[in-house]
């Protein structure tokens, strides 16, 4: 898409992972609103001796270009060089306002944006155990964009944040009272996604102002029930580990299976490797996280994988709408969420005693380009399909923060 000429200045979303750098670069109207990202692409190969690659998406063009690595650089460093090299001429003489990060894990200490500096990377860094997979690489690249990008703001957006709206009931474990003044609670997850469906999804329906089940689903996997565009309940909970099977990951799992394995000498680092990357579909399949794969696959084991995935949504489902006492409405999300109408017609049968009809032409329909609307004329409860944009509400919260 050709970028609006209405824009006066840019934000640039990043999410940082262990070898790659997603990023996306918004327009800001002179009204303070962003638009949707007018380029945006995805750096890989950045793990330590790797070759960094990058697959840059602008307008309607996309390019692949090799990064170079000079002596002394890390993959991150020279990436940083390359990307900054680029968004100049894509900037046509706009200010970059600040770079919003997304970061997965505030604790119950950071509930809203902030301005990052090294005393908050410090704190934060308390975190790392929480989410393994993810806070080491958000905040090592965190600290190198402040470096790279040192005359421009750092801004935090936290995933955990848009959970602190729930309350104790939701938040508190059956565990001694000072294990949760200790820090040990349910947070939740995937919390920037949850704002922006909720948010966007609002201006479609007024039923998801209402009681609101949304599902992301993907590598990671996780539900949230929302009243009044407020988070009430989530899956996840003191790690990114808890509630639904997830790709590599375990989901929720009885800790006297933990105990036990324990109890059998396997030492925490093992069991950490295997509820975060050896479990999940990949486990149960024993192929592959890819849901696309198992789908290929005639192997019992990919098909028990496939419906022990849905099941747990469906069984998550009814917890959730039991604490919002009803339902008006769902939203898919997320790589699976978004584009496999398999899945979706498939929770949703299993939810139908909850009022759910889903229309089953308009499912086939929805593959995560545009918001669609997948329910029956006949469903009690609306179904949506909505293509999430965490990159675009990071933006928009460091916009307001700055404003």
């Amino acid at each position: 898409m050709n970028h609006s000429k209405a824009a006066v200045a840019d934000v640039l979303a990043v999410n940082i992972g262990s070898s790659s750098l997603k990023f996306a670069l918004y327009g800001v109207t002179a009204d303070q609103h962003t638009e949707s990202a007018h380029a945006s692409g995805l750096f890989e190969g950045l793990e330590p001796n790797g070759q960094p690659r990058l697959v840059l998406t602008s307008g309607s063009t996309q390019t692949e270009q090799v990064v170079v690595v000079k002596a002394g650089q890390t993959a991150i460093q020279a990436a940083l060089v390359h990307l900054k090299g680029l968004i100049h001429p894509l900037l046509n003489g706009r200010q970059l306002l600040a770079v919003a990060h997304r970061i997965v894990h505030g604790g119950g200490v950071y509930q809203r944006p902030i301005v990052l500096n090294d005393q908050h990377l410090a704190r934060l860094a308390q975190f790392n155990s929480l989410a393994p997979l993810h806070q080491p690489h958000n905040l090592a690249g965190a600290q190198a964009f402040m470096q790279a990008f040192a005359e421009t703001p750092q801004v935090a957006c936290f995933d955990t944040a848009f959970h602190s709206s729930q309350g104790e009931l939701e938040t508190h474990f059956g565990l001694p009272l000072a294990l949760f003044d200790q820090g040990v609670r349910r947070y939740g997850f995937h919390g920037l996604s949850y704002e922006y469906v909720s948010g966007r999804l609002s201006q479609r329906t007024q039923a998801a102002t209402k009681r609101l089940l949304m599902a992301h689903l993907g590598n990671g996997s996780s539900l949230c029930a929302a009243v009044d565009g407020k988070s009430v309940a989530s899956t996840m909970g003191f790690s990114a580990l808890d509630g639904l099977i997830m790709g590599t990951r375990s989901g929720a799992v009885d800790p006297g299976v933990l105990l036990h394995l324990l109890e059998q000498g396997q030492t925490p680092a093992q069991i950490t490797k295997l509820l975060y990357k050896e479990s999940g579909l990949l486990g149960l399949s024993g192929l592959s996280a890819d849901m696309r794969t198992l789908k290929a696959s005639n192997d019992p084991r990919s098909r028990l994988a496939i419906a022990l995935y849905a099941h747990r949504i469906r069984r998550e489902s009814g917890a959730l709408t039991a604490v919002m006492q009803g339902l008006d409405c769902m939203a898919f999300t997320g790589g699976i969420g978004e584009h496999d109408a398999d899945l979706r017609e498939s929770v949703c049968a299993g939810l139908a005693h909850l009022g759910l009809t889903i229309d089953l032409d308009a499912n086939r329909l929805a593959n995560g380009s545009e918001i669609m609307a997948i329910h029956g004329s006949d469903s009690g409860v609306e179904i949506w399909v909505v293509p999430t944009d965490e990159g675009r509400v990071a933006a928009e919260s460091a916009l307001n923060l700055l404003s």
